[in-house]
């Protein structure tokens, strides 16, 4: 069953009517674009090798803990209710490339944001951005039975950029919602994306 495709800004009621629902999967899915084509035919890019972080952001946006950033190198935060579920190194074929599993329930209360970013590792050397990926997009999948919940493709242009703030789950009083932000960043690595939460 198809979820409710989003549109950028726009905000949505996960828990609410939805009563037992902690257990969800947030995935990100990505293809290279086709590269550009040369005189001599192909032009041969290196692999754009797209990495999905979580930033768990207290009430007033900040970063409190360094384990509160759930990335590659830094798997799950403290009580594991935020787990990423490991590194993709090019986004070819169908089906989420990256998932982060997030247990709604059992996020630590000073935690009231998950903000879902992807960067593109050694983006700078390898002189990539998000203009050279097709087909972005974030979902939210009920973890018990697997039915997409919600969907937001990013459509935007994101030519010159080398990260992505995709979208965010955030509590409204006992509830969590998620927003589709589709923003994109300058941040070669996802440490300096993390330093403007700190």
């Amino acid at each position: 069953m198809a979820g409710i495709n989003l549109v950028k800004g726009q905000k949505i009621d996960l828990t609410k009517g939805n009563a037992g629902l902690s257990n969800v999967i947030v995935g990100l899915g990505w293809d290279p674009a086709e590269p550009a084509r040369g005189f001599f035919g192909v032009k041969k890019q290196a692999n754009i090798d797209c990495d999905a972080s979580a930033l768990l952001l207290s009430e007033n946006g900040k970063l409190t803990n360094k384990l509160n950033l759930v990335c590659f190198h830094n798997k799950q935060n403290a009580n594991s209710s935020v787990v990423h579920s490991g590194d993709n190194l090019t986004g070819e074929g169908d089906g989420d490339d990256e998932q982060i599993k997030v247990n709604l329930k059992a996020i630590p209360a000073d935690v009231h944001k998950v903000l879902v970013v992807v960067n593109i590792y050694d983006a700078v050397n390898r002189k990539q951005d998000f203009g050279m990926i097709k087909s972005a997009y974030i979902r939210i999948v009920n973890a018990s039975g697997n039915s997409e919940l919600v969907k937001f493709n990013l459509t935007d242009n994101y030519t010159g950029f080398t990260a992505l703030i995709c979208g965010e789950l955030y509590r409204h009083g006992e509830e969590w919602k998620f927003a589709a932000i589709g923003e994109g960043a300058h941040a070669a690595h996802i440490n300096q994306l993390a330093e403007r939460y700190i």
